[in-house]
């Protein structure tokens, strides 16, 4: 199945001492040792989250790679049968308007659709999160403004709702305006679980995160709150109790049943 989870942000990037949503992702593949492709291309491949992303995956049980798309000339690889091979696909944050200009030279933006139709999970915060949607409002340029993403969800999306609160009334009036279509905001911790082309479930690492549908009414925008799921974390008192039941399930298999 088609799958895709967008984050407004958090992982390990934002987060590093909350793994929810990062074990959720390993959750969605159902495997007892997912292959996981990080790809940071849109913060042009630096080495802090490089080592940011190994030292948060390795300590799980799964098979973390990463590509640099920028390091290419010294490291050369097959890219499809890197991408091919993952279980999931892992976009960090960023510049959108460079992430998808870098990608279409190297034909990723063909190759990443492929990877979508074979089953193989794409996920990603911020920029890597809405690159999949039809558009999405980036701060590429310093100020924030609508651009078109990859299309492979209808719609659009708008991150860090709480985090960076310039991005709101730009996102709404371009809703309102009929410049880009209807869709969602996310805020940091919060993410969006697509199936096939379908928003099916919000889930967030914060008690507090909030998601909406922004659809246009009227000519105006209208923010509808979506229901967003805690997923908890292992030392809130309740041991893994606390945790939604997949992620309790999966750290319960793959780490013991204290979780981790």
């Amino acid at each position: 199945m088609r799958t895709i989870f967008a984050m407004g942000g958090g992982g390990f990037t934002m987060e590093p001492e909350n793994p929810a949503l990062d074990d959720f992702i390993l959750s969605l593949t159902g495997k007892p040792s997912p292959k996981v492709l990080f790809l940071p291309t849109a913060s042009g491949d630096p080495n802090e989250h490089i080592h940011k992303y190994m030292g948060a995956f390795s300590e799980k049980v799964c098979q973390p790679e990463h590509l640099s798309l920028f390091r290419l000339g010294s490291h050369p690889v097959d890219l499809e049968e890197l991408l091919f091979a993952q279980d999931v696909i892992y976009v960090g944050g960023g510049s959108m308007k460079n992430l998808l200009a870098i990608w279409r030279v190297h034909e990723l933006d063909r190759i990443l659709r492929e990877c979508w139709d074979r089953g193989i999970i794409l996920a990603g915060l911020s920029a890597g999160a809405m690159c999949w949607m039809e558009w999405g409002v980036t701060k590429s340029t310093g100020h924030p403004e609508a651009v078109p993403g990859l299309g492979l969800l209808p719609g659009s999306l708008t991150v860090h709702y709480d985090g960076e609160v310039d991005r709101r009334p730009v996102y709404l009036q371009a809703v309102a305006d009929g410049v880009i279509p209807p869709g969602y905001a996310a805020d940091d911790g919060v993410g969006l679980l697509f199936r096939e082309r379908e928003f099916v479930r919000a889930v967030s690492s914060r008690p507090d995160g909030r998601a909406f549908r922004v659809e246009r009414r009227d000519g105006a925008a209208v923010e509808v709150p979506l229901e967003v799921e805690y997923l908890g974390t292992p030392d809130s008192g309740h041991g893994t109790s606390g945790l939604a039941a997949d992620v309790r399930e999966f750290r319960a298999t793959r780490y013991g049943a204290m979780g981790r």
